[in-house]
């Protein structure tokens, strides 16, 4: 007989971090993808996701959950990047790097030598610096919780109002750069701070770019952007599988 696989999440305690796709009041989806884990898995949710938000509120939202949680999390899970994209938050760098000198000894008495530096860009205005400082208030704050992140998924229209007119994917953005540029830079994150990735923009499954798959979406005319209910389950089917 084989043996019933237990999910090693069953039971946990996850705080979610991100924008409207995850924020409670997201009226586009009757049940989000963490709800539909809390179903599957009885994954308690702390769900800090708010509309409209990018990657400079991960800090809060880190903070927000120290205070009404403290350490009783098991692990972290962050979804965001989709709006620093569309407000064309410019990419940046992720080192700033110097000239400097250090004590070094190999095979011989230690001595002064020259060496190039390089430490995390702090710069609040780009992504990358915002990556930076979000990772780095979030490795201090829950240095022992499991940390994922998770990359913005495709996106085509989102048509709300004249003032709020989203193009899709297609476009660049206002400083030039395609969606792709934000989605590989959550990809480098990984590496520079020791955290897995679930790449959803690949994984996922959704291209709301084709007709044919506007039936994951709010609305094929006006919302190619935020999911709805199909479209949420299909998310949380990848979730389910990568998290094993």
């Amino acid at each position: 007989q084989p043996s019933t696989v237990v999910h090693p999440w069953q039971g946990k305690r996850v705080a979610y971090f991100g924008d409207y796709i995850t924020d409670p009041r997201n009226k586009a989806a009757k049940k989000k993808y963490w709800g539909l884990l809390a179903d599957w898995l009885q994954i308690e949710p702390y769900v800090y996701g708010v509309s409209g938000r990018q990657w400079d509120d991960i800090p809060l939202q880190t903070d927000q959950l120290l205070k009404e949680h403290g350490q009783d999390v098991d692990a972290i899970l962050i979804f965001c990047g989709t709006n620093d994209y569309n407000n064309g938050v410019p990419v940046g760098q992720w080192w700033d790097e110097r000239v400097t000198q250090v004590e070094y000894g190999h095979g011989q008495p230690k001595q002064m030598v020259t060496r190039r530096q390089r430490t995390p860009s702090m710069d609040p205005t780009t992504f990358c610096g915002r990556i930076n400082i979000a990772m780095d208030s979030l490795k201090r704050t829950f240095p022992t919780k499991q940390i994922v992140l998770l990359t913005p998924i495709h996106r085509a229209d989102f048509h709300a109002n004249e003032k709020n007119w989203q193009c899709d994917e297609s476009y660049t953005n206002q400083c030039g750069e395609y969606l792709d540029v934000y989605i590989d830079a959550v990809k480098q994150a990984a590496n520079i701070w020791a955290v897995p990735v679930i790449d959803w923009n690949a994984l996922g499954g959704l291209y709301p770019l084709l007709d044919e798959q506007a039936l994951y979406f709010n609305n094929a005319d006006t919302d190619r952007l935020h999911p709805n209910d199909r479209g949420h389950e299909r998310l949380a089917r990848t979730l389910y599988y990568q998290l094993l």
